[in-house]
């Protein structure tokens, strides 16, 4: 909005403007392609910094409600522009093959706005904020893009639903069956598979699995892609990630426009899905030091074992690391939309899971995150 007065006060106030432009410019291709290093704003405010303080962020206030309803969620943003591009470019009467290209033109035309708005952000904020408040305006920034606090937070619900801390029911069989189908209906907001005819142990596997890929997909990728290019980075990530979730199917309409999304979701989610698992075993061994029940030699041994036989290349190693530390039996087979498939199981423990492994996992999980956010600070201080 300033370039419209410096038009009307003269060419110097103009040059001026054109200036912080330029630096503003400057400090977000600094910070993208050298992750922000050397001193001031630039050193406070490099990928590292923003990450960590996101993680700090999104930890302690997650992602208000009052904020959502009002001005929704970049991940909600994101997504009207994909539901635009599918309309626009995916249309029921190209060739499969146009479709195909179309799909690889949508993400570029997504990645290029997604990120050029999140780069001018860093590079404004770099450029024109005291190194302090530029820190703190990135990290708020990126706590938006990582889910910590919202998956633990549907996670619990379903612990919650299924054994009445939520206070839906009371006692008896009779109880026992509200409780179930709450818990149904909580482990539906997070999985896609049929629900209706899960058992409570079903659920609780069902909860552990979202538990465990999300932990990769929603707070260790994006961390990851954060510390690697700043803000930039993280809105690739999620970018990308969203694009997979909402047109990455084998479906009709999008096994060829969706083709580009889905491959590249693969190739940007495999370093971190094994960061994941190493988080895994590393906080099972820490549970196992307090005296927990966990253990990160069988969490190791199922990641390295199991997670080449999931169907995604990625989510079996969080899945796998998680149903070794545990001592459980996760994926196998299961219904999605009425189709039953017969996928191999990850781990070699017991499938006959209860609330109180749910609840173990939360724990895992936590102290996983801890132990990211430790790595994170180590890279700052070292």
């Amino acid at each position: 909005m300033g370039v419209v007065p410096a038009r009307r006060h003269g060419g110097r106030r103009r040059a001026g403007l054109r200036g912080g432009a330029g630096r503003a410019i400057a400090a977000a291709g600094a910070g993208v392609a050298g992750g922000g290093r050397g001193s001031g704003a630039l050193a406070i405010t490099s990928g590292v910094g923003v990450v960590l303080g996101g993680l700090g962020v999104e930890a302690a206030f997650g992602y208000p409600d009052r904020v959502f309803q009002l001005a929704g969620h970049p991940v909600t943003w994101i997504g009207a522009l994909i539901s635009r591009l599918d309309r626009a470019l995916n249309r029921a009467t190209l060739a499969p093959g146009r479709r195909r290209l179309n799909g690889m033109l949508a993400m570029a035309l997504l990645v290029l706005a997604s990120v050029a708005p999140a780069a001018l952000a860093q590079g404004a904020a770099r450029a024109w904020l005291p190194g302090p408040l530029a820190l703190a305006v990135l990290a708020v920034l990126a706590g938006t893009l990582i889910a910590q606090r919202s998956l633990w937070t549907h996670v619990r619900a379903v612990a919650d639903a299924l054994d009445g801390t939520d206070g839906a029911a009371g006692m008896g069989a009779a109880a026992g069956g509200v409780r179930l189908a709450a818990g149904r209906a909580a482990v539906a907001r997070i999985v896609g598979r049929d629900v209706a005819g899960l058992d409570e142990a079903g659920v609780v596997r069902a909860a552990i699995e979202s538990l465990a890929e999300n932990f990769s997909d929603a707070v260790v990728a994006p961390a990851l892609w954060g510390v690697a290019a700043g803000l930039p980075g993280l809105v690739f990530y999620k970018a990308v990630n969203t694009a997979d979730s909402m047109v990455g199917h084998r479906t009709a309409r999008h096994e060829a426009f969706g083709w580009a999304a889905a491959r590249l979701d693969d190739a940007i989610n495999l370093p971190a899905s094994r960061l994941a698992a190493l988080w895994i075993v590393l906080a099972a061994a820490l549970h196992r030091l307090g005296g927990g029940a966990c253990s990160p030699g069988e969490a190791a041994r199922a990641a390295w074992r199991d997670a080449g036989g999931h169907r995604s290349p990625n989510a079996g190693w969080p899945e796998a690391a998680m149903a070794g530390a545990l001592g459980l039996r996760l994926a196998g087979p299961r219904a999605y939309a009425g189709v039953r498939v017969a996928d191999p199981w990850m781990g070699r423990g017991r499938a006959e899971a209860g609330v109180a492994d749910l609840r173990r996992a939360l724990g895992v999980y936590r102290t996983a995150c801890v132990v990211q956010a430790a790595a994170v600070a180590g890279l700052l201080l070292g």
